[in-house]
């Protein structure tokens, strides 16, 4: 029995578990419960590159055995070492006259494709301004820096967020996540690449130390006082220039050479997904010429092969990629998850590799007020013009609402819309009726244009998000009333004991991942179930309020 059930787990899920499988039998196992079960064709070609991947591993195949007689995983490692396009169309005919199997097939004919496409001369690119002549091409003239050609690239580099004297708790989450990818990384392509801490504000120099604690190699530094709040301009010239070497081609001219370096930009950058860093992320990765992945739940490094003709430069053929940066997140619409990847193309380099993560996916580590590393302090002079918006006063806000320490979370979503204000009375009500509640919102709360009554007003703030862009609860029971069901909300409360869902909509998602469902309109069951609840345990008073709204069920 495999221990990794595909049909289990969303395919972002997957990603980073799949490429820790090193048995190729588990793997052809796994394909073929996916393939007579959920048949989801991204799940399918992830578990194949990944037999693709370690077979590249095994040596040499046995070019004239018969194919019919190999496990799939075999087969891949026959099909890999074979570049004669007629032996591989020989393959082909032989397995579609026995076995027929559609992964087979489909690696035979992705290894012709790579043959074939290996033929090709290099394929000269035309600038989009000659290739479409007849365009505008607003852009074409733009004052930035280009990506590097033929830069070299090393290290992760994480920007650590500080706040009242301290560094916040997603700075060093990121140094864990950090120091645990550049150790699987350095062992796996046998090198010595460096975890390199960010931190840029006043009087920080004792926060750069402390980040070598939670996992930094290198802790590098600008501290100034005219640092202290955060500013758009001189945070990011600082930074840029920091990762910009001596010997880049777009450095000020008085940049001197740092013994602890050798390349030209960072290889990685990972950023937090707060309001700060956000900002900061999105400035350096324009100023630098490279992408970025925003808002991402989790980073895992692997190799990918690619057939997308803007990726390899013409039709027909693969190209595989190394040491590339995996950053799953959630699609806009809430409800899927996809994989984005910075990849270089035949136009240009896409470097560095960047990230913003949802604070709170990872988990914090311990610190090692042991461990040694080097301490940069950086230099660059800040420009009068970098400084021209200045903080004159600025208040600090109240820590805010704690949910995860109650026994009942009580959630409303966008199904209060028909009266938001008595939505939020009816949720607040419902909370009061518990001894130990709390009273939460999901983000489709709080980014809506609803009006809310001046009394209810103060319930509906950003500190009450649940979700993964908010807080994680895990109370004993979690009721949620009006909530779709999105993929971020869930991440927030999947771990509470029992949940009780209420909609309208009988294919909300959250019926698929709640433990009871009621189907029925909040306003009818609320003041049901708060009735319920002054005369019973909570456990008779949900179904109470479910006979009578006249709906309801369990989804065990």
């Amino acid at each position: 029995m495999v221990e990794i059930d595909p049909t289990e787990y969303d395919i972002s899920e997957l990603g980073p578990k799949i490429k820790d499988v090193e048995d190729l039998e588990e793997l052809e196992a796994m394909l073929d419960l996916e393939a007579d079960g959920e048949d989801r064709v991204p799940v399918k070609t992830l578990i194949e590159s990944r037999i693709e991947a370690l077979s590249e591993d095994d040596g040499d195949g046995d070019e004239d055995a018969d194919i019919t007689e190999l496990s799939t995983a075999d087969a891949a490692n026959l099909i890999r070492d074979i570049d004669d396009p007629e032996r591989l169309e020989e393959l082909q005919e032989i397995e579609e006259a026995g076995e027929n199997r559609d992964t087979v097939l489909r690696l035979i004919g992705q290894q012709l494709d790579s043959v074939l496409g290996s033929e090709e001369t290099d394929i000269e690119i035309e600038p989009p301004e000659e290739a479409h002549p007849h365009l505008d091409h607003p852009t074409a003239d733009k004052a930035h820096v280009r990506s590097l050609d033929g830069g070299e690239y090393r290290d992760m580099w994480v920007y650590c967020e500080t706040q009242a004297g301290e560094l916040v708790d997603v700075s060093k989450e990121l140094l864990g996540k950090a120091r645990e990818l550049m150790d699987e990384y350095n062992e796996e392509y046998e090198e010595e690449e460096n975890v390199v801490a960010v931190v840029i504000g006043s009087d920080v120099e004792g926060l750069a130390e402390e980040t070598i604690a939670y996992g930094a190699d290198v802790a590098l530094y600008q501290d100034d006082p005219e640092l202290e709040r955060f500013r758009h301009k001189p945070y990011t010239e600082i930074y840029c220039d920091m990762a910009r070497s001596a010997g880049h081609p777009y450095v000020r001219e008085d940049r001197h050479e740092e013994e602890w370096r050798d390349y030209d930009e960072p290889r990685y950058v990972v950023f937090p997904a707060t309001h700060n860093g956000r900002d900061l992320s999105a400035l350096v990765q324009a100023e630098l010429d490279s992408g970025l992945a925003s808002d991402c739940s989790d980073l895992y490094i692997d190799d990918v092969v690619i057939s997308n003709p803007a990726k390899t430069g013409g039709e027909g053929g693969k190209k595989r990629f190394e040491r590339v940066l995996h950053m799953p997140r959630p699609d806009f619409s809430g409800f899927e998850y996809s994989t984005i990847l910075c990849l270089d193309s035949p136009r240009r380099e896409f470097h560095p590799q960047g990230a913003s993560v949802i604070p709170g996916k990872f988990e914090m580590p311990e610190p090692d007020y042991e461990r040694e590393g080097q301490l940069i302090e950086h230099d660059l002079e800040l420009d009068d013009d970098w400084l021209l918006v200045d903080v004159e006063e600025y208040d600090l806000l109240e820590s805010g609402v704690d949910l995860t320490d109650h026994q009942v979370v009580v959630c409303v979503g966008r199904g209060i819309d028909r009266d938001p204000t008595a939505g939020i009375e009816l949720g607040l009500e419902l909370t009061d009726a518990f001894e130990d509640a709390a009273f939460g919102l999901t983000r489709g709360i709080i980014t809506s244009s609803f009006q809310f009554d001046g009394h209810v007003e103060e319930y509906t703030g950003e500190d009450r998000q649940i979700g993964e862009s908010g807080q994680e609860v895990q109370p004993s029971l979690y009721i949620a009333a009006g909530v779709s069901g999105a993929i971020q909300h869930k991440v927030g409360c999947d771990e509470s004991d029992t949940i009780v869902a209420i909609n309208t909509d009988p294919d909300a998602d959250i019926r698929d991942w709640s433990d009871y469902y009621i189907q029925g309109d909040l306003f009818e069951v609320l003041p049901n179930l708060i009735e319920a609840l002054e005369s019973g345990d909570p456990s008779d008073a949900i179904v109470e309020a479910a006979v009578a709204t006249d709906g309801g069920e369990r989804d065990d």
